[in-house]
């Protein structure tokens, strides 16, 4: 059996501002990894504040041109233009890729990043369902900024009660997901779900690690996050309006990207956009607490202290518990 089939990678995931990123660093410096990112908001390219990117450089390395973070390779960052739009299926391909490429180098994957669904429909696959009709992605989303979210949900429900029974009203990406592929579809979204979406992740191919923090210090770590980053967030916004992109670009509707535009037109101040953010996010990390929280074979690192956090214990733990990353 070849070295490449044996190693097993390792999931980090969790809400925003959990942590991830340094662990995962930490990771590769112990298993000579590299990082793949699950995040949907870092492929972007001159989005760095608003989505927590880290902070690395492109350089060339093997004949190929990697982005790296304190010298480790991280995969799936600063590869798409904001203008352009990112799905799961596009990330599963890809990481999929890099994940073989890493293995065949003799490394450890390690994939991190908060978009559940990247790393579920990653380790459980995708429904062969329709591509994305922008126009009616536009349609649906205007309904809901003019009649609310509820009024959306309700033309969910007409179409098919038992998706609009598995969706709550809050999460509008999902409804719009759900009523754009009855509509293009034909029949309910609920009979072309296979189920498999909500599989537990598959424990014998790799380790999965779910941070989890109390919710009064994750808070915390949210809102200074948005304090420190504002300034540089404002400052990159304007960057992005002078190189030409829009305002409607797909990258400027990451969250807190509108809400800085807001900031710039004037119609927030600078205390009003930073509350929006906050409050945004850590509905966010919620939502993202929720998803992670129905993993029960994923192991829980739980924080309930600032002085849990220590990455290089973190990830010694962590490989203590991976058998060193390496199938027994």
């Amino acid at each position: 059996m070849s070295l490449k089939s044996l190693i097993k990678p390792i999931t980090l995931m969790g809400a925003n501002a959990s942590g991830k990123t340094e662990v995962a660093l930490a990771l590769a410096a112990i298993t000579n990894g590299e990082i793949i990112s699950a995040d949907s908001k870092q492929v972007y390219k001159h989005l760095s504040a608003g989505t927590a990117k880290p902070a690395g450089a492109w350089a060339e390395t093997a004949g190929q041109s990697v982005y790296l973070v304190s010298g480790v390779p991280y995969h799936l960052v600063d590869i798409i233009d904001p203008r352009s739009s990112y799905d799961a299926a596009a990330f599963v391909l890809a990481a999929r890729q890099k994940i073989d490429e890493i293995k065949a180098r003799g490394k450890t994957p390690i994939i991190a990043g908060g978009t559940g669904m990247y790393i579920q429909a990653l380790w459980n696959g995708l429904d062969p369902l329709p591509a994305a009709d922008p126009a009616l992605r536009t349609e649906l989303a205007a309904k809901a900024e003019l009649d609310g979210k509820e009024a959306l949900h309700s033309v969910l429900k007409e179409l098919d009660p038992k998706a609009a029974g598995l969706i709550p009203a809050g999460n509008i990406q999902r409804v719009i997901r759900a009523i754009e592929i009855t509509k293009l579809a034909g029949r309910p979204v609920s009979e072309i779900w296979s189920g498999r979406f909500f599989d537990a992740l598959p424990a014998h191919l790799g380790t999965f690690i779910f941070f989890h923090w109390k919710k009064e210090l994750l808070n915390e770590r949210i809102k200074q996050r948005t304090i420190t980053r504002f300034d540089e967030w404002n400052e990159e916004t304007k960057n992005l309006l002078e190189l030409g992109y829009p305002e409607d670009a797909p990258g400027l509707k990451s969250l807190g990207y509108p809400q800085v535009l807001d900031f710039r037109s004037n119609r927030l101040t600078r205390a009003e956009a930073i509350h929006s953010i906050t409050m945004l996010s850590m509905s966010y990390a919620k939502r993202q607490n929720t998803w992670f929280s129905r993993y029960k074979n994923a192991r829980r690192l739980d924080l309930e202290n600032f002085s849990d956090y220590e990455p290089e214990k973190i990830a010694a733990s962590i490989m203590e518990g991976a058998g060193r990353g390496i199938e027994e």
